[in-house]
């Protein structure tokens, strides 16, 4: 990303001392996004979104993913992370603006579509089945491909050399990490061109979450692009191409990691207190 396109959204959050943005400013973002995202791989445009009638989590939500890309989602608690990324794989009603694939609008689409577009995603929460081995998992992972199975079972199984070495063992039985892993090697059975993660270290101890950010740049390297909700802002950050911070439901700052990682504003109203916070449901 060029000095001309990074984007500090709207540089007052909703919630902080200063006044929030303009229309004009408001106007200038979002005129902003959309040439930035000619051509992106998923793109999302001004996004309403919710799980209640007449109660938005999403205002105006702009976001875009390029081919080969990391995107690192982060903000406080309830700032509509998790519900950005329910909403991109159809799980949220949209009210208006939408979302589209490879130029394809898939706003709303339902989840098997959407697999079989080519994105995965990996749920927080209750994502694998327990009273299942692991290689019964990855089987419910590819159910629309059953003869691709041994072909995508040998290249998940490169990543993540456990899940073949323990194929026939319950996830029941798996620690938090390894239950992890299970559930992304079942969203990559697909060959996914992109893969949704939520939160993906969360509850984790610190040496699975080393492992689940480094399988993430792996996964990234395999050709797959990544869009990654993260509690822990500052190791997403170190990891991903570019950054948005939510702040109610709106992009607050958009920029490389890197330099999200070092802007000022971003430390002192977010990563001083994003470390360990856990995103409300």
């Amino acid at each position: 990303m060029t000095d001309s396109e990074a984007t500090p959204a709207d540089s007052t959050p909703a919630d902080s001392a200063g006044p929030g943005p303009t229309p004009a400013e408001r106007a200038a973002t979002r005129d902003a996004h959309r040439e930035l995202a000619e051509d992106a791989l998923v793109r999302a445009d001004d996004l309403v979104a919710g799980y209640l009638p007449g109660v938005n989590i999403l205002e105006d939500c702009n976001f875009f993913l390029r081919d080969g890309e990391i995107v690192g989602i982060i903000g406080p608690n309830g700032a509509g992370k998790s519900t950005l990324l329910k909403t991109l794989f159809g799980l949220i009603p949209v009210r208006s603006g939408t979302v589209t694939l490879r130029g394809d609008d898939i706003t709303s689409k339902p989840a098997h579509v959407l697999v079989q577009k080519g994105l995965g995603y990996v749920p927080q929460t209750n994502n694998v089945f327990p009273a299942l081995t692991i290689e019964e998992n990855l089987e419910m992972g590819i159910y629309l491909r059953p003869k691709k199975f041994a072909e995508r079972f040998a290249f998940v199984s490169e990543l993540f050399p456990l899940l073949a070495e323990r194929r026939k063992v319950k996830a029941g039985s798996l620690s938090g990490g390894e239950r992890q892993m299970v559930a992304m090697g079942r969203a990559l059975m697909m060959d996914p061109s992109v893969l949704l993660l939520d939160e993906p270290s969360a509850g984790l101890s610190p040496m699975f979450q080393d492992e689940v950010f480094i399988r993430c740049k792996a996964i990234n390297a395999a050709g797959v692009s990544v869009i990654m909700v993260e509690q822990n802002a500052r190791r997403c950050l170190q990891i991903c191409d570019r950054g948005y911070v939510l702040d109610q439901g709106r992009n607050a700052y958009t920029d490389t990691g890197p330099r999200l990682m070092n802007d000022p504003k971003v430390i002192e109203l977010y990563l001083g207190t994003l470390a360990g916070s856990r995103e409300k449901k």
